[in-house]
């Protein structure tokens, strides 16, 4: 494999003109610039109360009963709204070479929400593109080489499943966008080989400190994703995994002798070399043959909330006594995530995803450090510690006119929540006794109906 390898790397590396060096890049003749976007409608319709961003719109799941002292479930309330806050604008650059170089760019932006009455421009996309094409692999086989350089799709978010959801898919698909560098092999006609180191602006890690991208930024390492694809006709097979590695805290408190005092000791703050590392697998399948297409995919998911995963990690053992570093040792909660869609048609297209969420827990115990509950750190702060599983299934219809598309999307969402929590971080079964204490779960059920209207240009 060595042997195949090498050649196309090599080649790529020296069909960069470096003589030139500094040598205005030579263009292609055609066209540079390639605008885009379009205007996007959307009228969204919920039946209670949901965890959901930009304005509402990118849902994510129903929120837990809230039950007053009457016993009503204050979050048993619908909501409408309509908004053009997912509108977009972009611009392609392609058509410009340096030797046997190809460059390319894409800047992208829309807007997002910041509160529930301001909408602001956003760095959405912004990256470059540099390949080499026809490299030597095999004797009857070419190999090509594409680096991508900027804020892009997450690799593992790019595959998503056939709705007209701003959220396409999450949480049951991952969705990510990061500042990274891709590779993109293309080994032959059958097979691509895709490496990324990923770091965090937009969507980042939470932890001590809540949501923040310096978990990573004092980790020093990036995200590492790696996947090979096989592709064949209208079969593309997927399968990769990413690894995250964080530093949660990069200060602690350790007890320490009192110099002044022998024999008694004090609390002093120092460097600590906490880190926290998962891994995340995932397998992605797809099959297009003239208007079907049908995709499915499942992640095994940990300590993912930065992919909007329902997951995250907590606190398994301190080491603050006399003595000791002061660090802390984490271990990642998992969640099993897993979607299938199927989508026909061209002029008038029909669609159907269907989801389903398992939540898995931690390999060990987390510290009780409260007293009456187990720290975790977890998407939105902790609000879906208490889910257990949860399915949707979204029928939808789009009728397509040209530039112009009108689509209405049904969407219900059931999420199981659970009383009762683990000291792994998994919620207990209905019926299942923890500590003594019978655990019960419930169904929560919200209804979305969305229309939406689109002119691309």
């Amino acid at each position: 494999m060595k042997k195949l390898l090498f050649p196309f790397f090599a080649a790529a590396l020296l069909s960069m003109p470096f003589a030139a060096y500094g040598a205005d890049a030579a263009a292609k003749p055609g066209k540079h610039f390639k605008f885009y976007g379009f205007i996007r409608n959307y009228f969204a319709y919920d039946s209670r109360e949901s965890a959901s961003g930009t304005g509402d719109l990118f849902y994510y799941m129903p929120l837990d009963r809230d039950l007053n002292e009457l016993g009503e479930d204050l979050n048993a309330k619908s909501s409408f709204r309509f908004l053009a806050l997912t509108s977009r604008l972009g611009v392609d650059v392609g058509g410009y070479s340096f030797g046997k170089m190809d460059l390319g760019a894409k800047v992208e932006t829309d807007f997002y929400c910041m509160s529930g009455t301001t909408a602001v421009l956003r760095l959405r996309q912004a990256y470059l593109t540099l390949g080499w094409k026809d490299l030597p692999f095999t004797d009857s086989q070419k190999a090509s080489v594409t680096l991508k350089i900027g804020q892009a799709w997450h690799p593992m978010a790019a595959d998503q499943p056939d709705v007209i959801s701003l959220a396409t898919g999450a949480p049951f698909n991952a969705f990510n966008r990061s500042p990274q560098v891709t590779m993109d092999a293309g080994l032959g006609r059958n097979f691509t080989l895709t490496a990324s180191a990923i770091y965090q602006m937009q969507y980042p890690s939470t932890g001590p400190a809540g949501s923040s991208a310096n978990y990573m930024m004092y980790g020093i390492l990036p995200e590492l994703y790696a996947s090979l694809s096989y592709h064949t006709g209208g079969f593309l097979a997927r399968a990769g995994v990413s690894l995250l590695s964080i530093k949660p805290r990069s200060t602690g408190t350790a007890s320490v002798e009192n110099p002044d005092m022998p024999g008694t000791y004090m609390p002093v703050e120092t460097n600590v070399s906490d880190r926290m590392t998962s891994l995340t697998p995932f397998v992605y399948l797809q099959y297009k043959h003239k208007l079907l297409t049908v995709k499915a995919k499942t992640i095994y998911a940990g300590a993912a909330d930065h992919l909007n995963q329902v997951c995250g990690y907590g606190v398994v053992a301190k080491h603050e006594a006399a003595g000791e570093d002061g660090h802390w040792e984490y271990a990642a909660t998992r969640t099993s995530s897993s979607w299938i869609s199927t989508s026909y048609g061209k002029k008038l297209q029909g669609m159907l995803m269907l989801g389903y969420i398992k939540t898995l827990g931690a390999g060990k115990d987390f510290t009780d450090l409260t007293g009456d509950s187990y720290w975790m750190f977890s998407k939105d702060g902790g609000n879906f510690k208490n889910l257990a599983s949860m399915y949707r299934i979204v029928p939808t219809i789009v009728y397509n006119f040209g530039k112009f598309a009108l689509g209405i999307e049904y969407e219900l969402t059931s999420a199981e929540y659970g009383d009762t929590i683990k000291p792994n971080g998994a919620v207990a079964a209905n019926g299942e006794i923890v500590n003594g204490v019978k655990a019960t779960t419930h169904m929560i059920t919200n209804h979305r109906v969305q229309m939406m209207a689109k002119f691309t240009f």
